[in-house]
């Protein structure tokens, strides 16, 4: 398995566990918020914008390797 294959699991892999994380952090926010906990769920929501926003790069990145010259 040459580096661009090992890139590319990788990037795939980060890409799965961060959309994992993001359904995680949404439901945790609700819970926050349902039992008063209104700051600390703006600030999970917060999160969850964060890691959508890392995602966003690690799908460019992933898009990037596509137009790597061999």
């Amino acid at each position: 398995m040459d580096f661009e294959e090992k890139a590319r699991i990788r990037l795939e892999t980060w890409i799965t566990h961060n959309d994992h994380h993001g359904e995680e952090y949404q439901l945790f926010a609700e819970q926050l918020e349902s039992t008063g906990m209104k700051e600390s769920a703006k600030h999970v929501r917060d999160m969850i914008g964060f890691t959508e926003k890392g995602t966003e790069s690690l799908r460019e990145a992933l898009n990037a390797l596509g137009s790597v010259e061999k």
